[in-house]
């Protein structure tokens, strides 16, 4: 079993005379910048002049700056940029100014992991991941609470890369939740897996599967869409929530006794072979090779699939069926 690091596990004080530079003020950089700057860290952040980021920045009381600027000023610089523009960004605005005894810190290890940013051997590379949005991150260090996050070590040339990456994490709330410790192999191929095996891929694909049987059968469009996509949310709501036995304790006792005699006929052998294969692909790289081509010719196949899904029957009866429940729509 992993240990949980609390509160007491980190100090704040190693990053007190530290400039931290959050690359990229979006969906985590807002959350994780503003958190570090309400923990008394000195805090810039790096994105285009006058985007929509640049603006969120100074709106949020945050010193913002050139990609170039911040990196060349700052002492910890984390990156929280897109997958896709990592490497390039790094390269060209960064990497000039990876000085000796520097921090370079990510949320995602994909870049580190399949070598597209391979740092400077004098530096500090570290992980420190929330697992959960940005908005999350924020409101609940707002509320005191905090987010679980993951941390790691790549590179760890001062001696204290690991002191550093928990005061970050305590600097954004995690520690308030706990922190466990990982790698960067590990924590990639894990995040990969989980959306291509179960979060995005395999849900979608079975949701489709599901609605897809039901029409064939005759059913009513909107009758399989309640079905196999609406109600959805109830039972992983209440799985997020208390496990696999708060959600069978709170569904029929004809709904719990279908699922458990009948689910492994759904995921079974040959989708576990499947699994298996996906899994071997992220572990060798040749899924990270597929994705980074695929980037770099300007996603010409991921378009492609989002219109063909955005063209299947079920994206039309839910909008319909959902415009028939505006609170679907509010935060």
């Amino acid at each position: 079993m992993a240990k949980i690091y609390k509160e007491k596990d980190a100090d704040l004080d190693v990053l007190k005379d530290k400039v931290i530079a959050i690359v990229g003020y979006g969906n985590q950089g807002h959350a994780q910048g503003a958190n570090l700057a309400d923990s008394g860290l000195n805090v810039i952040a790096a994105d285009l002049p006058g985007s929509p980021a640049w603006k969120r920045a100074e709106e949020d009381g945050i010193r913002v700056a050139t990609v170039a600027e911040a990196c060349k000023e700052a002492d910890y610089i984390q990156m929280l940029l897109p997958d896709e523009l990592q490497a390039r960004i790094y390269k060209s605005e960064i990497a000039p100014y990876m000085d000796e005894g520097k921090i370079l810190g990510f949320s995602h290890g994909f870049n580190i992991r399949y070598y597209q940013i391979v740092p400077p051997e004098n530096v500090d590379v570290v992980m420190v991941a929330p697992k959960g949005p940005g908005d999350l991150v924020r409101r609940t260090y707002q509320e005191g609470i905090g987010v679980p996050c993951l941390v790691a070590v790549q590179q760890d040339y001062s001696g204290n890369a690991f002191k550093y990456a928990m005061a970050y994490a305590k600097g954004i709330g995690g520690t308030r939740a706990g922190v466990l410790e990982t790698t960067f192999s590990e924590e990639t191929e894990t995040d990969l897996f989980g959306e291509q095996v179960d979060l995005c891929g395999g849900v979608t694909a079975m949701i489709k599967a599901a609605f897809e049987t039901l029409v064939e059968a005759g059913y009513q469009p909107e009758i399989a869409y309640f079905e196999a996509c609406h109600e959805l949310k109830l039972i992983t709501d209440l799985i997020h929530e208390g496990g696999f036995m708060k959600m069978w304790s709170a569904v029929s006792n004809t709904a719990e006794y279908g699922g458990l005699t009948r689910g492994e006929r759904i995921i079974n052998e040959e989708s576990r072979m499947a699994m298996e294969e996906i899994l071997a692909e992220i572990q060798s790289g040749e899924f990270a090779r597929e994705w980074i081509l695929e980037s770099q010719a300007g996603l010409p196949m991921k378009r492609s699939l989002e219109q063909l899904e955005s063209e299947h029957l079920i994206e039309e009866v839910g909008a319909e069926l959902r415009a028939m429940m505006p609170w679907l729509g509010k935060k």
